[in-house]
This record gives C-alpha cells, structure tokens and sequence, in this order.
C-alpha cells in the first residue's frame, strides 16, 4: 500500500515538476491609449479592457514615466463591464511610458502583463518590459504541486469510499482499503490548506516570505476562491464523520451480523434436533423462527446504515466537487449556470472511475481476496462513469475550445487532444480488464476467504487473551507434541485454521484449548490449571495457524492465472489514470481556447484602429552640417493602403532641405522585403508618398536613407508594429 502511494506522488511530482507557469484565463483585448500608440498630449487616464471581470487590489494598474517613476494617481477603479481604468497626474512630459497591470481573473487564475505608449514622441525608457508571468517560481510550482494533490485526494477518498459501498461492503474491514480512503482525505485537507495560504503570494508578490502574511490571507478569505477553499474545509470535516462511521460502525455492525449467523447456525442445529423429537408439538419450528429474528433485525439495521451512508456520501462529494466548480472554469464564461451542474457531475464521475479502480488495484494486490461478483458490480459502475464523462467531457470541450481552429492552434486545444488520447488508451485497457473479470468464476472458496481470515485472527485474539491471564509454568513434552502436530499440518499443505476446524467437527467432545469449532470460532477453554500452563503455547500455535493460512490464501491467489491477468491491466489503467489526472491538472490552469482566440481577434482589432504611427530617428552622415533627425509618419498604420509623411530637421528643429530621403520596410519573421518607397518632396525637409501597401500585420523594420550632399548620406532603422 506504502508502495502504491508513493509510486503514485512519484510519477505526479515528474510530471509536475517541468510544467509551464499557470497560463492566465483572462486576456487583456484593447486599452486605451493603445499599445504603441503615439497621442498629441497626455491623456487623463490609461484604461485596460478584459475578456472577462478581473479582480483589483491595490497596485493592479501601474503607469510609469520614462524614469520608472509611477505617474497614476492609486487604485484601479472599474469603469463599465471588463474596463478598468486608473487615473494619472497631470503636466506629464513627453515619452514613452509603461502600464503594468496584475489582476486576478474571474475563474481565479492571475493575469500579468505590461505594454507602452508615448506622449509626443517614443524616448528611451529605464523601464524594463521583460515578459512577467503571473503565478510563476517557487510559489507557483508549490501552488501547481497543491492542485494535482488536491485533485487527488479528491479521487481516492469519494472513489474508494463508493467502491467500498456499492460494490465491495466486506472490504469495510480490509485495513488496506481503510488506508486508501484515509490517505485520501488527508492528502485532500493538507492541500487545501496549503493552497489557502499560498493564495495570496500566489496571485501577489510570488515571494515565498509572504506565504505565512496573515494581511494576505485576510485578503483571500473575501475572495471567490478563499470562500470556495474554506467551504471544502467544512465539508472535509463532514467527510471525516463519513469516513468513520464507515469504518467504525459499518464495520461493527457486519461483526454482530457475522456473529449472529454463526449463532443462528448453532441455534439451527439444536432446533434440528428438537424437531426430530418433537414432531408433534411443533416447537422446533417456533424455536427457529425466534431465532432468526435478531438477525434479521441487524440485517435492516445494516441496510438503513448503508442507505444513509450513500445519501449522505454523495452530498459531502457532490458539495466538494462544486467547490471547485464554483471557483474554476465552470463559473466563468457562457452557461455558466449549466457549466457549474455539469462539473460536479464530471469531477464525481472521474472519482468514481479512477478512485474505485485504485481501491480495486489496492485490494487486487493487498487484500486476501476479493469476489468476483465486487469486481463485476465496480465493471458496471466504471462503465456508467465513462458515460457520464463522455456527454459531460463533450459539453466542456465545446465551451472551452469552441472553434475546429481553437482545437489545434492554441494550448488548451493541444492539452485537450492529449487528454482525449488517455482516455481512449485507458478505456481500451479497461476493455481488457472486463475481459478478465468474466472469465474469473466465483467459487465459495473466494466468497469465504476473507471471513476464514477474520476467524483466524479471532481465533488469535481469543487464545491470547488467555495467555495473558494464565501462569508462566510449561510443560516441554506436551509443547513437542503439539509443535509436530503442527508441522506435520504444514507439510501435509492444509491450512491450519481449516484443519482445526475439522477436528473439532469431527470430535465434538474435545476439549483442546482455543481450537476453532466448526463455525470458525475458539472454543472457551476450562481454565483449569493444567489449561493455563499450556496457554501461552496455544497462543503461539494459533498464531502459527493463522500465518500459515494467510500464506496459504496468498499461494492460491497468485497462483491464479485469471486474477494475476486482472491485476496486471488495472495496473497498466492506474498507471494511465496518473498521467490522465496531470495533463487534466494542466488543462485547468490553461487559458481556454475561445478565450484565447477571441483576444487575439481583439487584439488584432484594437492594432488596426490604433491610428497613425510616429517615429523620431536620429542620423549623422559624418560630413559638414551632416546631423539631424527624421520623423516619419504613418496613417492609418494598417494592413493596406497608407500615406507615409517624412519630416527631416536639424538639431535646432528647422526644416533641413536635404537633396534625398529613401524608405524601406522588411518583415523579418515572414522573411518580406525590403520594399522600397521614394517619397517626393513636396516642401523644405518635408517627404511624403501616398498608397504605401503594408501586406500582413507584424513587427516591421522601417529604414531611413538620408543624403545630405552628393558623398555624405546615412541609413537608420527602427522597429515599429504595424496592422
């Protein structure tokens, strides 16, 4: 069980470990001044549109001078739907300026980026504009990490917990499925901890000193996503009452149930024979009915116990499934109303399949046996499960993607083809899983086997108790004795506990200390004196018995061409589902490909309407009165048409009457040009050429040939985005 556990934290940490930072799901579609763009005079406010609702704090939107001095006047303040817009100080120079923003998305994921406009004219700036990445480092990797965790936690403790009732109740018992679902709850509340405290460096600075800021945590308690967080909490500790009783109550009650068969077992012997003396009077008949009524009763009890775990079961994990919806994707774009239902429905059908089909790989391999009737009842289930995955997984893809395009041109769309891959690859290995799973006959002997290990350890609970009351006086002969018997059943191959158990059917007068009857049970011992000298060795026998049938129950189990076929493919599923719960990981901190696509139409929109495109170039052709510098115009800078003006000055700003100026534009990426245009002249320093065709929109190098005599002239270039 150990093993599993850690094979599973294992291949999700590697997984993780080289994963990309968490990819914003709001995306920045228009500002105003727009990026790059040049205007007259400076404006009063710097606005930013968003594909959907962010959330601001303080510092959000940032507008820095050329210095790197912040020139806004505070908070970001909403203006109408998705535009927020900050203030800024009055009397600002000319220059380039920088507006950084970080905001926090609607579906809770934080949204970073930075762009420039000028005022006059484009100057140097100390700013840097390197890319910043929201919810990147150290923070983010932990944050990511905290996810997955959570996710699955999330599986083992509501799958494994279904599995127990609806297909496998004596696995109640079993401590490694008890294992299993408590290690899932545990991993589920440590993440969900976790995650709320590194929410606020998370979506904030990204510095590992401010995970433990209790202002910062204070501040993510009024969120969406602190309120979705601590209400998984609550019902975590409702999870932990159902966990309990399942295995505390439930398991009891199937004891007095056992109990109470081997009772009415005992009764139905002696009702037999009272019966065959007293034909007559019919009183063996009304002896055996009084005698099935306690078990009846524990029958019902055990039915409305299971009947109230289900109900109860199934809103704590329908509740904890919505605390992610209400948080993440679902809650955010179109239907949202529609979305949220659908995610919990396909967050429960993904625990049932993946966390029941854990359970059964953990009681394929650690527990002693179970039935094939389990195993058929969970092939059901899983089957209903993909399914529901199926109709609800088509629905998000559609609203996620939205476009054939989306699908193969953006990140979520990639992810999403992968995703699909796994899924397929894992329902075909589940195909071979059911084909084991019919052919595996169900004989008693698999029904029984886990009852025949809880009488052994009964049995050794039992002889030890009277052990520990009994005298410390041995007698070696009859020790010899009783350890050849022992051996000799060892080597003869029969399982102790079983061969104990015959002769004590075949004998019904013997009195041997803590030797199981016929219905598996010890026999109470006379505590005699000689009794009690012989007790610690009966207890050393009984425990040698119940060892010798474990392993025994093992040998037959591996040996078990059918079963060992069966744990090797849901082995092989298990190891798939690992994967398949990283890459969905991955998909839910990925921008979804309708958001992505319609900001790029945004932006692409926003770019052509951005106006005329000013740039300063300074030139020295080395020779006499050969400084100056030329402004280049360009309108509407855009895909198409355009009138290109040139303005050539010297240092003092006069017009400079230069006998030539040439201009070229070459788009490097998509390997165009240059393509030349010689503007005419048209006054004293002033060029212009009208019709300038600019093919495709892109990052342009514009180039400026000036000559200021016959033998002095100068080629400067500068890049500028255009279309």
């Amino acid at each position: 069980m150990g093993a599993l556990l850690l094979l599973f934290l294992a291949v999700a940490g590697a997984l993780l470990a080289g994963a990309a930072p968490v990819s914003a799901h709001a995306a920045l579609t228009g500002s105003d001044p727009a990026q790059g763009a040049v205007v007259d005079k400076a404006p009063a406010q710097v606005s930013l549109t968003f594909s959907e609702k962010v959330a601001l704090s303080d510092g959000s939107v940032r507008v820095l001078d050329p210095s790197g001095k912040r020139v806004d006047t505070g908070k970001a303040s909403n203006l109408s739907g998705a535009t927020y817009g900050v203030k800024l100080h009055s009397g600002l120079p000319d220059g380039t300026f920088t507006v950084s923003y970080q905001v926090v998305s609607a579906d809770s994921h934080p949204v970073a980026g930075a762009f420039t406009f000028s005022i006059g004219a484009p100057s140097t700036t100390s700013v840097s504009l390197s890319d910043q990445t929201a919810g990147g480092g150290v923070v983010g990797g932990l944050y990511g990490f905290g996810r997955y965790v959570s996710y699955a936690g999330f599986i083992l403790m509501v799958g494994g917990g279904a599995f127990v009732l609806a297909c496998w109740q004596r696995g109640a018992a079993v401590r490694a499925v008890q294992r299993l679902v408590v290690s899932g709850w545990v991993a589920l509340t440590s993440a969900t901890l976790a995650l709320l405290l590194l929410r606020g460096s998370y979506t904030g600075s990204g510095k590992v000193g401010d995970i433990f800021d209790l202002t910062l945590l204070g501040q993510v308690l009024q969120t969406k996503a602190g309120a979705a967080l601590v209400s998984r909490l609550l019902l975590l500790a409702a999870a932990a009452l159902f966990i309990a009783v399942l295995f505390g109550a439930y398991v009891k009650r199937d004891s007095e149930n056992a109990d109470a068969d081997g009772e009415n077992a005992d009764g139905e012997d002696a009702g037999g024979e009272g019966a065959d003396g007293e034909d007559a009077d019919g009183e063996g008949a009304d002896g055996e009915t009084e005698k099935r009524g306690p078990d009846a009763d524990l029958a019902a009890e055990k039915k409305d116990l299971t009947f109230g775990l289900a109900i109860g079961g199934t809103v704590v994990a329908a509740g904890l499934a919505a605390s992610w919806a209400m948080a993440e994707h679902a809650s955010t774009g179109i239907q949202a109303g529609l979305a949220m239902p659908v995610d919990v429905l396909h967050l429960l059908a993904v625990a049932l399949w993946l966390g029941g089909l854990t359970t059964l790989l953990v009681a394929l391999y650690r527990a002693p046996s179970i039935e094939a009737a389990a195993v058929r009842r969970f092939s059901r289930v899983a089957f209903a499960s993909v399914v529901a995955l199926t109709v609800t997984g088509l629905y998000q893809s559609w609203r996620q993607v939205g476009s054939w395009s989306a699908l193969t041109d953006t990140t979520y769309g990639q992810l999403l083809l992968v995703k699909v891959g796994l899924v397929a690859v894992l329902v075909g290995v589940a195909w071979i899983s059911r084909r084991w799973t019919a052919q595996i006959p169900e004989t008693p002997e698999a029904v029984d086997t886990a009852e025949t290990a809880a009488t052994a350890e009964a049995a050794v609970t039992a002889v030890t108790a009277e052990a520990a009351d009994a005298t410390d006086a041995t007698d070696s002969a009859e020790t010899a004795d009783a350890e050849e018997k022992q051996r000799a059943e060892v080597a003869a191959g029969a399982s102790p506990v079983a061969g104990a158990s015959s002769m004590a059917a075949a004998s019904p007068g013997s009195d041997t200390p803590g030797t199981p009857d016929a219905a598996g049970t010890p026999d109470a011992p006379d505590k005699g004196p000689e009794d009690a000298e012989d007790s610690p060795r009966a207890a050393q026998l009984a425990r040698q018995r119940a060892a010798v049938a474990t392993a025994r129950q093992k040998r037959i189990r591996d040996a078990d061409p059918l079963r060992s076929g069966l744990r090797r493919s849901v082995l092989a599923e298990a190891g798939v589902a690992v994967v398949l719960l990283a890459v969905t990981t991955a998909l839910t901190s990925t921008e979804p490909g309708r958001t992505e696509e319609a900001a790029k139409a945004a932006t692409a929109s926003a770019s052509q309407r951005s106006g005329p495109l000013s740039l300063t170039i300074p030139f020295d052709t080395g020779g006499q009165d050969g400084k100056g510098s030329a402004r280049l115009t360009l309108d509407p800078a855009r895909v198409g048409g355009n009138e290109m003006h040139v303005f050539v000055t010297r240092p003092n700003g006069k017009a400079f009457d230069v006998p030539e100026v040439k201009v070229a534009f070459t788009l490097d990426a998509k390997d165009i040009g240059p393509l030349p245009v010689v503007p005419d002249r048209i006054a004293t320093g002033h060029w212009t050429a009208s019709g300038v065709q600019i093919p495709m929109a892109g990052d342009w190098k514009i180039t400026v040939t000036v000559r200021t005599s016959d033998i002095d002239q100068a080629t400067v270039n500068k890049n500028a985005k255009i279309g």
